[in-house]
């Protein structure tokens, strides 16, 4: 059986959180770990659930978000999928050695496969 694809919803507005959490309902390999509405809890919530990717909002499509380095500074491991709603923006950010983001497609699709390829690109399965 393969392992769940384990993601932490911390997008802001509500609205988003709510197409965000109904895209990953019918996912069979994705398990929604956590919800979070206050951006200053997404880090103890990262620590408490153990995500492999946390969706966030993102507010200037271009500029990587504060806490997408404070979270992969404190957690490499966790892959940040940053969505611009209003500009059908949407950015993976993962770290190695350094921060690095790829631009993704502004769809269900693209956050899915973007999801996907990395976790076969890790070996988790």
């Amino acid at each position: 059986m393969e392992k769940a694809i384990r993601v932490l919803v911390a997008n802001r507005p509500r609205l988003m959180r709510e197409v965000i959490l109904a895209t990953f309902a019918d996912q069979p390999d994705i398990e929604i770990v956590g919800e979070v509405t206050e951006e200053s809890d997404i880090s103890e919530s990262v620590k408490r659930t153990l995500p492999n990717f946390v969706v966030i909002a993102l507010d200037e499509p271009g500029t990587r978000p504060r806490i997408c380095d404070d979270l992969l500074r404190e957690h490499p491991e966790v892959r940040v999928i940053a969505v611009a709603p209003k500009n059908n923006y949407i950015v993976y950010y993962w770290a190695s050695l350094d921060i690095h983001s790829n631009n993704i497609e502004a769809s269900e699709e693209g956050i899915l496969n973007a999801m996907r390829t990395r976790m076969v690109a890790n070996g988790v399965d």
